[in-house]
C-alpha cells in the first residue's frame, strides 16, 4: 500500500481548485484583522478552521458553500489577493504539485473598489511570486456566477488576460435550477475567440446539467461530472451498458475533474467507497483527482490520491494514469503538456516506482537470509 510520504514525493497535477477555499487559516485571521473585516466566527486558527469546515459534513451543496462568506470576505485588496494566490502556489508546490489551474470568481472581490482586472492583476502577480523558484506552473480559471447576470463580463475578462496566467473560463455556484445555458452568450463568446471551457456540471444537479454543458455550451471539461453515473446501467450479472450521454463523454474524452472528499461532502456522492472514480476508471472514461476546496475540506491532492488508493487498492500504475490523465487535459499548448508528461511526470514515477521495487526487493531478501532458531525451539 503506497503511503501518503511516498504520494507526496510524484509529481502532481491539478484541474480543480478554488482559490477561496483553500485559504491558510492564520492567513484568513491576519488578512481580517488588515482588511477590517469583522464577521468571522471564531479568533484563533484551529477554531477557525473547526468553523470553516462545518458545513462540509452536511450533505449539501448550498450548506458547503456557506463558508465562503468569510474568505471572500478578507479578499478585498489586491494585497490579500496576491498574498493569498502566492501562498497557494507554495502550498501546492511544497505538495508534489508541479501544474495547477486554480480558478476563481473576480466578481466576488470588487466590494472595497478593485476593478475586474486590478483583482486579476493581484491573483496572477501573486501566483507568479509564489511559483519562482518551485518546480510548479500556476495558472488562472476565471469563474462567473451562474446566479448573476456577468458571465459575458467575465468571459471578455478572461480573453482579455489570456496571456498574461489566465487559460480559461467557467461558472460556478448553485447549480439546481440554473442551467448552464443561461450563460449562453458568454460561452458562445469564448468559442468564437478560441479559448477554453470547463463548467462545474454533474455535482449538485442531473445528467440535464452535463448534457447542456456539453452540448449547448461547448465545455471541453466537467467541473465534476460525477452524475453522469446515471446514465450507466449495471445488469445483475454485472455487464455494463452506456446511455447515449455517457458514451458521448467517453467516446469525446471529455474529461471528468472529480473531487472524492468534496463530492461525498456535497452528497454529490454516498461515499468513497461508493464513489464513481472507481467504475469510471475502469470504463476508461478520462477522469482526473482534484481537491475542490483544500481548506474547507481539509484535503491535499496527496492525501486525495492517497484517500483513493487505500479504498480502491490503487497502486502506482493507477495514480500515474490519473496524472497523465489531468495533463492531457490542461488547458496550456500541446507542447508544453507534452514537455511536462515525457520529462517531469513520467520519470518521477518511475523513481518512485524504482524506490517501492528496491524496498520490496530488500524485503524479501532480508526474509530470505535472516537467521532463524531451529524448529525444535519454536
Amino acid at each position: 500500500m503506497l503511503t501518503l510520504a511516498e504520494i507526496r514525493q510524484v509529481p502532481k497535477v491539478l484541474l480543480h481548485d478554488h482559490l477561496d477555499g483553500g485559504l491558510r487559516p492564520q492567513t484568513v485571521l491576519e488578512l481580517a484583522r488588515e482588511t477590517g473585516y469583522r464577521d468571522l466566527p471564531a479568533g484563533n486558527a484551529e477554531e477557525l478552521a473547526l468553523r470553516l469546515t462545518e458545513g462540509a459534513s452536511r450533505g449539501h451543496l448550498e450548506i458547503y458553500l456557506d463558508a465562503f462568506r468569510h474568505t471572500v470576505g478578507v479578499m478585498q485588496t489586491a494585497e490579500a489577493l496576491s498574498r493569498v494566490a502566492q501562498e497557494c502556489a507554495e502550498d501546492l508546490a511544497a505538495d508534489g504539485v508541479v501544474y495547477a489551474e486554480v480558478r476563481f470568481a473576480p466578481e466576488l472581490h470588487t466590494e472595497k473598489g478593485l476593478t475586474l482586472d486590478q483583482v486579476v492583476q493581484a491573483v496572477t502577480d501573486g501566483f507568479r511570486k509564489g511559483s519562482q523558484g518551485q518546480p510548479i506552473r500556476v495558472y488562472a480559471l476565471l469563474t462567473a456566477m451562474r446566479t448573476a447576470a456577468r458571465s459575458l463580463e467575465i468571459a471578455e475578462l478572461a480573453v482579455r488576460h489570456r496571456d498574461s496566467g489566465v487559460v480559461g473560463f467557467d461558472i460556478a455556484g448553485a447549480e439546481a435550477g440554473w442551467p448552464p445555458s443561461r450563460h449562453l452568450d458568454a460561452f458562445q463568446y469564448v468559442k468564437r475567440e478560441n479559448f477554453h471551457i470547463t463548467i462545474h456540471a454533474g455535482e449538485g444537479f442531473g445528467l440535464p446539467s452535463i448534457w447542456e454543458a456539453v452540448q449547448w455550451c461547448g465545455a471541453e471539461r466537467l467541473g465534476h461530472g460525477v452524475r453522469i453515473v446515471d446514465d450507466i446501467e449495471i445488469t445483475d450479472r454485472g455487464a455494463v451498458k452506456l446511455g447515449r450521454l455517457a458514451t458521448y463523454i467517453r467516446d469525446r474524452r471529455i474529461p471528468l475533474e472529480m473531487c472524492p472528499t468534496s463530492n461525498v461532502q456535497t452528497g454529490a456522492a454516498p461515499s468513497i467507497a461508493e464513489h464513481p472514480l472507481r467504475l469510471l476508471r475502469q470504463l476508461s472514461f478520462r477522469v482526473t483527482v482534484n481537491t475542490d476546496n483544500r481548506l474547507m475540506s481539509q484535503v491535499t491532492l496527496s492525501s486525495e490520491f492517497h484517500r483513493v488508493a487505500e479504498e480502491f487498492g490503487y497502486g502506482w500504475a493507477d495514480i500515474e494514469w490519473l496524472t497523465v490523465n489531468a495533463m492531457k487535459s490542461a488547458f496550456i499548448g500541446f507542447d508544453d503538456r507534452l514537455h511536462l508528461i515525457n520529462t517531469v511526470i513520467k520519470p518521477g514515477f518511475a523513481i518512485a516506482r524504482a524506490k517501492s521495487d528496491a524496498v520490496v526487493r530488500s524485503k524479501f531478501l532480508y526474509e530470505r537470509t535472516a537467521v532463524r532458531p531451529p524448529q525444535w525451539f519454536l
